[in-house]
């Protein structure tokens, strides 16, 4: 099957997906060809620090989004408190504060399903470990739209929930500990390509 670019990668997760991050986030290079885009279930009315905690493990520069900000490669982007991230078909973010979803604002879902009409079939997704089941639509509408979908393998998740509901939702292409989506991501990274789906 010939494979296409990835463009973009999005994250999710919730409950211990700090230290999933702080394993993953170093393993992706300076220059690297795409954005990366992390939602983080974090309380709606205090300051947020995880850019700053995130950008001691990587190379890349990591900053809170902003609306109508343009997306640039290379760069990590984290939402920010109380607002759903969203991404534009003219690969802008927005910020809203529409309802919550799964009692989080922001919501996984809400940027995975933004992401896959942006970026369709250029997009890859992570659900990593969290307690609720956002994250598991937002990666089906990854998949309907022709996009790569991983999940933290759950017996290795600090909360198990997240990326069972994840798995339960769509056919997902690889199923791995933390420390084999690491070196996953790198290969995005490095070629830009999908690596050979699991089956």
């Amino acid at each position: 099957m010939q494979t296409r670019p990835i463009e973009a990668i999005v994250i999710g997760g919730s409950a211990g997906a700090l230290d999933a991050l702080a394993a993953l986030l170093p393993a992706l290079p300076a220059g690297c060809p795409f954005p990366v885009a992390i939602v983080v279930h974090v309380p709606a009315n205090k300051p947020s620090y995880l850019a700053e905690v995130l950008a001691s493990k990587t190379v890349l520069p990591v900053k809170e989004a902003e609306d109508k900000e343009p997306i640039a490669p290379g760069v990590v982007y984290i939402a920010p408190p109380n607002y759903h991230l969203l991404i534009e078909r003219g690969r802008t973010f927005a910020l809203s504060d529409d309802q919550v979803l799964h009692f989080s604002r922001p919501a996984i879902d809400v940027l995975f399903e933004s992401a896959a009409e942006a970026y369709g079939d250029r997009l890859a997704g992570v659900v990593l470990t969290g307690a609720s089941e956002d994250g598991a639509a937002g990666l089906a509408a990854i998949k309907r739209a022709g996009g790569l979908a991983i999940v933290q393998l759950p017996a290795t998740a600090s909360a198990r929930a997240m990326p069972e509901a994840a798995i339960a939702a769509t056919q997902v292409d690889h199923v791995l500990p933390v420390a084999e989506i690491a070196p996953l991501l790198a290969q995005l990274a490095g070629g830009a390509r999908r690596p050979e789906e699991a089956r």
